[in-house]
């Protein structure tokens, strides 16, 4: 199982480089990889999220991304959207900010919650129509509201107007688009906006959804990869002579699960007795909330009829361990990691439902600690 490269090897240590490029001082060590002096006296820094890009898949496909590949970086843990975007908004581990996965539970409005759409896991209205704001949930603070220097965030039309996206873009400039040509077009248009130095934040989702539906290895995703790979190579040429440096990383990785890998908790109604919530986590990391009375039962199960699918921890040593980041932690990470992690093994998912739930199974997961979920790439042009 790998684990984040916290001291100078994450997407952590990356934000450390960028937001100390321009004055934000961080707790993290800079990347090995690539210093904040490196990108000191560059005009644009544009820093370009394409979730779902591991590592391992792209170096199994030609890319134009090669000619700028400086080798492979770890996300944080879990490695899902929802940690690691918020890492790249804040700059900092899941250890300081305490978002844990797709669902968590909010102590704070008494439910088990999908934390990007910032609404009851089974979903229905955002807690915000209720007059919860997400600032007293996820009271973080971004990186790009302690910049002196403009900053921009490309991102989904459909998304700019959610409770997480107004949270994490604090401080910047929104641009929206709908295309793959509109995600590149806004990226120029916020280098050229200006000729003072400035800080451009972008996300393309496309290839995380596309694996999540057909495999990280289907004739779908390959074709998108294909485009969005012409599309980044005019991009770049497009750009030449603007002081710009691009730098291109994920989120996560992603594995492909076969259906005789996908553990169902309904076909396990002994294990559903000793919990008091549903799993919270990703399909390949899962939170569990465990009856005090029945601890040492539920220990008993996973470690008889579990072991081959999955590992287990207790979350308070969890912690410990650092899988989450270092230093002090956020008084809330507790509460959202529950009373034991388990930890998939090989590319088994643990599947579980809640009533008025979505029941589909995705084919590419994540959020677990392989090679293909852990290690992203690190590419940077300098044009």
């Amino acid at each position: 199982m790998e684990k984040p490269n916290y001291k100078n090897g994450s997407i952590v240590n990356l934000m450390s480089s960028v937001g100390g490029a321009f004055g934000v001082k961080s707790m993290y060590n800079e990347l090995a990889l690539l210093s904040a002096k490196e990108l000191k006296d560059v005009r644009n820094v544009v820093l370009i999220v394409l979730d779902g890009l591991g590592y391992e898949f792209l170096i199994s496909k030609e890319s134009v991304l090669h000619e700028g590949l400086r080798g492979k970086i770890t996300s944080v843990y879990p490695p899902t959207t929802s940690a690691a975007i918020t890492t790249f908004a804040t700059g900092v581990a899941p250890q300081q900010h305490a978002v844990t996965g797709w669902f968590m539970h909010l102590k704070e409005v008494g439910t088990v919650s999908t934390i990007l759409r910032f609404c009851p896991r089974a979903g229905g209205a955002p807690f915000s129509a209720q007059g919860v704001s997400i600032i007293d949930v996820l009271d973080v603070k971004t990186l790009s509201s302690q910049m002196e220097v403009s900053a921009y965030e490309i991102t989904r039309n459909d998304l700019i107007d959610s409770d997480y996206s107004a949270m994490v873009s604090e401080g910047k400039t929104v641009l929206g688009y709908d295309t793959l040509n509109g995600f590149f077009t806004q990226i120029k248009q916020a280098i050229q906006h200006h000729k003072k130095r400035k800080y451009i934040f972008a996300y393309w989702p496309s290839i995380d959804s596309l694996c999540h539906e057909y495999g990280t290895n289907s004739t779908e995703v390959n074709v998108h990869f294909r485009e969005l790979d012409k599309k980044m190579k005019a991009f770049l040429r497009s750009i030449q002579g603007t002081d710009t440096t691009v730098i291109i990383t994920a989120d996560h990785g992603l594995i492909d699960v076969p259906k005789e890998r996908v553990i169902k908790l309904a076909d396990h109604p002994k294990l559903q007795e000793y919990l008091t919530l549903p799993f919270c986590g990703d399909s390949r990391t899962k939170y569990c909330y465990v009856h005090p009375a029945k601890a040492k039962q539920f220990e008993a199960y996973v470690k008889t009829k579990l072991r081959n699918y999955c590992e287990m921890h207790t979350s308070e040593d969890f912690i410990k361990k650092g899988y989450f980041g270092l230093f002090t932690q956020n008084p809330k990470l507790a509460d959202r990691v529950g009373d034991y992690v388990l930890c998939m093994k090989e590319n088994y998912i643990f599947f579980d439902e809640v009533l008025g739930e979505n029941k589909h199974i995705n084919k590419g997961n994540h959020a677990g600690g392989s090679k293909e979920e852990m290690f992203v790439p690190l590419v940077v042009f300098k044009v």
